[in-house]
């Protein structure tokens, strides 16, 4: 079974005790911590991701191009003007009078440049019914969203006047302001309310305020610092949006959990009468050493984002990765001290009805939580205690039925379809501006969001390039990837031009992405590529995503193989066991796999979509499947640790395997119960806001975590590890070389306190 020797206690409780011994020094210390992290990331700034950074394949070529030539491509804006009425086309005169008015009233916001009439650029439709005013944007293209709010109060103005016609607008400075505020305002909705929300369930789980503040308070702080510590990051590793918001999510999680177990196990040692400083030293021994095994687990899991390549996810690893180390120091150093001082003070503000004590008086039961001979005596968990007298009675059974069920719910993600997200997938019919995208590209398709190719010469001026460019605009209608019209913006003294191509597809990106093929691979070796020393790399919104989904596709493997490989090592360490790595592994593939059913049904199928007030989109977008399996690999580890960790301590203590299994899985299930609930309301949230991306994202992690706390912790883990047996602690010989990371502590163990270390003795975790 392992090293015995308890004189050398691990990281985590050597931590721990100075933490307690030094407790003003310790919470000091953080304290000091976080306020240099926020106040040193405050002075240094963000570095914000660019297109260049973000992009890749021929995309981040293309924006490359534009980067190094100095131009800052404006941010377009176009105007429909469609005739209510079949009679009211662009040849009639209110029509033209209003066209005249859009021009006017846009112009005198004294906020746009270059704005062309449909009638000199041919932006009319086939039918004659619409037209396009386009103008840009002045000033930068990243921040014109912050200034279109007077040219849309203007367009508004003229449509008050003009009631035959339709007039709205659309472009990137305006889709980008309704993107921000819709992501702004949900953001803030789920901002403000997880906090609470993990603060009630902890009341419930505590029944004492000051207890349940704790783990809340403690959680913010690492946010806090963490945020801090991304802005100094930045100058290394460009941030954005995503990568904040994904950061507070795990931070929230992970924060709140992790003390959530370290205190729960505090109690429960005081409840069955240690004293509180010998109660403080066990936690410290053993939730303290699970919390650090889990923390490095999560990391790692996180890390795996770096290997795509991809900025956004770098950059969203970094930004996890950083929130979990620092939860988990916190958790195991300043945690402690904090307990310490408060004392027997964390049972303040009792509520009444749910404090333990309460419960367990109503229950009938003794006060202990734990008896002597290490079998549960928790009467909070009989819901478990029952679930698993049939689980343990009958173990195939129950793994064939709960692995089948899994299974079964994890079938549809073998037709799992990704891609980015478009306007009207995202917001549905929530949002004006979803509707009025519609318009433009069933009357001009691919109009609003054209295909863009980004011409590199060494003079591009030359009769060949002008050929090329005029070859190019003729072959991209005719051969029916676009319908036109087909624009051109020279930059002479760069030696740049964009070409413009609406595609033929419009907003079905499936249609669109072969436009894009024919563009790409057809007419563009047939005019630029007979050209000697030209690049023209095709970028745009389809582009972006067709190239994007193909970088995340060949990522896969090897964030797969690195996430995997280093867990299953971090367990096989860990525990000192290769059955439990490999069925570690094993059932959270099997919890993330149901995950991915779960969206695919829901979310592309429509399958109960209303129950979550989501709609099938017909694909899940493109970073998802790859982002939750990094999150939920490192998340779901979370449980598997501690519940592992009991049932590794109680089977240390002499218990027969089974009996380990049984109270292993009955005294953790109180505090996995809580630590779930909170996970699954907090990403819940994010399943009730207006975004598709973020339903998604909300639903698959809340699912996840359902299903690893219940269906893979409660029956799976305990009906493999009883089919087992003594199998279950299998470690060959041949890796007894391998480092030692167990500490094969108990309670018994740590109850006094140990003989000073020896020098150059090994600190084991």
């Amino acid at each position: 079974m392992g090293n015995r020797d308890t004189r050398v206690r691990g990281i985590a409780a050597r931590a721990g005790g100075w933490s307690a011994r030094h407790r003003w020094a310790a919470v000091g210390i953080w304290v000091l911590f976080v306020v240099l992290a926020m106040g040193l990331g405050s002075a240094a700034g963000t570095v914000e991701l660019k297109d260049s950074d973000q992009l890749s394949g021929e995309t981040g070529r293309a924006a490359a191009i534009a980067e190094e030539a100095g131009i800052d491509e404006p941010a377009g804006e176009t105007v429909l003007v469609q005739g209510k009425d079949a009679g009211v086309k662009a040849t009639s005169t209110e029509f033209r009078a209003a066209v005249d008015a859009v021009m006017k009233a846009v112009e005198g916001t004294g906020k746009v440049t270059n704005v062309t009439s449909p009638y000199d650029t041919d932006t009319i439709s086939k039918d004659g019914r619409s037209a396009l005013v386009q103008f840009d944007m002045r000033g930068e293209a990243e921040t014109a969203g912050e200034r279109v709010e007077p040219v849309l109060k203007a367009v508004e103005g003229v449509q008050k006047d003009h009631g035959s016609v339709l007039i709205e607008e659309i472009g990137g400075a305006s889709m980008n302001k309704t993107f921000d505020d819709a992501f702004g305002n949900d953001f803030k909705q789920a901002e403000y309310s997880a906090v609470p929300v993990a603060l009630g369930i902890l009341l419930v789980a505590f029944g004492a305020l000051v207890a349940a503040l704790v783990p809340v308070l403690l959680a913010i702080t690492a946010i806090v610092a963490t945020m801090g510590l991304m802005m100094l990051v930045s100058h290394i590793q460009p941030m954005d949006d995503t990568s904040s918001s994904v950061m507070l999510l795990v931070g929230l999680a992970v924060g709140v959990d992790y003390c959530l177990f370290y205190l729960r196990r505090e109690r429960e040692e005081r409840a069955a009468g240690r004293d509180p400083e010998t109660a403080l030293r066990i936690a410290a021994a053993t939730s303290g050493r699970a919390i650090i095994v889990s923390g490095v687990t999560v990391c790692v899991a996180m890390a795996g984002m770096l290997f795509t390549g991809i900025a956004t996810f770098k950059a969203m690893g970094l930004a996890s990765l950083m929130v979990v180390a620092v939860a988990m120091v916190g958790s195991v150093t300043v945690l402690p001290a904090v307990l310490s001082l408060l004392g027997t003070r964390v049972e303040k503000g009792r509520i009444p009805f749910l404090h333990p004590d309460k419960r367990r008086k109503s229950n009938g039961g003794s006060g202990n939580g734990t008896s002597g001979n290490g079998r549960s005596g928790d009467n909070g968990s009989r819901f478990w205690t029952s679930v698993l007298r049939v689980v343990l009675a009958k173990p195939a059974i129950s793994l064939v039925v709960a692995a089948g069920a899994l299974l079964a719910i994890a079938a549809p993600a073998l037709g799992m379809k990704t891609q980015n997200l478009t306007l009207d997938q995202e917001f549905g019919d929530s949002l004006p501006i979803v509707a009025t995208y519609e318009r433009v590209n069933e009357a001009f398709p691919g109009g609003s969001d054209p295909a863009e190719v980004v011409v590199k010469a060494s003079d591009i001026n030359s009769a060949e390039v002008k050929s090329a460019i005029a070859d190019f605009r003729e072959q991209a209608v005719s051969s029916g990837a676009s319908r036109g019209p087909v624009e051109v913006t020279v930059h002479d003294s760069q030696n740049v031009a964009f070409v413009y191509v609406p595609l033929v597809g419009g907003s079905n990106l499936d249609k669109a992405e072969k436009s894009l093929e024919i563009i790409r691979d057809e007419v563009r070796p047939a005019t630029f590529g007979k050209v000697d020393g030209v690049e023209a790399p095709v970028t745009g919104q389809v582009a972006g995503s067709k190239d994007f989904n193909d970088q995340l596709v060949s990522a896969v493997a090897p964030v797969f193989a690195f996430v995997v490989v280093f867990a299953f090592l971090l367990m096989l360490l860990s525990f000192r066991s290769l059955t439990i790595a490999i069925t570690s592994i094993v059932l959270n593939l099997l919890s993330v796999g149901a995950a991915y059913g779960i969206l695919v049904a829901v979310f592309q199928h429509g399958w109960g979509a209303s129950l979550v007030g989501a709609e099938g989109v017909g694909a899940i977008i493109t970073w998802l499947p790859l982002f939750l399996f990094v999150i939920l690999f490192g998340l779901s580890m979370d449980y598997h640790v501690f519940v592992v960790s009991r049932i590794r301590e109680a089977r240390m203590r002499g218990l027969t395997t089974r009996d380990a299994i049984q109270h292993g899985v009955v005294t953790t299930a109180g505090v996995i119960t809580s630590a779930a609930v909170i996970m699954v309301a907090v990403f819940a949230i994010f399943g009730t806001l207006s975004m598709q991306s973020m339903k998604q994202m909300g639903v698959g992690l809340a699912a996840a975590v359902l299903i690893d706390a219940t269906i893979i912790r409660g029956v799976l883990l305990p009906a493999v590890m009883a089919l087992l047996g003594e199998r279950n602690w299998y470690f060959p010989k041949w890796l007894n070389r391998l480092p030692d990371l167990s500490h094969d502590e108990s309670p018994e163990a740590a109850a006094s306190p140990p003989p000073p270390a020896v020098e150059g003795e090994r600190v084991r975790v």
